[in-house]
């Protein structure tokens, strides 16, 4: 949950928009993981709907060693 002015919000999941490279925007998923508490999703990969892609470590891992 985060919380500001007192006020607490639940989130259930992020999306992590702009991950065209996971060198660039590694840094940003675990932080917001762990301010959160909630799994990142989703992650864009283009200007359009459909470059919405869900994250898994096997995407992640590939991105790495391609």
């Amino acid at each position: 949950a985060l919380s500001s002015g007192g006020h607490s919000r639940q989130i259930d999941g992020i999306v992590l928009t702009k991950f065209d490279t996971v060198s660039d925007k590694v840094g940003a998923a675990p932080t917001m993981m762990h301010l959160t508490g909630a799994p990142v999703v989703f992650v864009g990969t283009g200007q359009k709907y459909n470059h919405l892609k869900k994250l898994g470590a096997q995407s992640v891992i590939k991105s790495i060693f391609t």
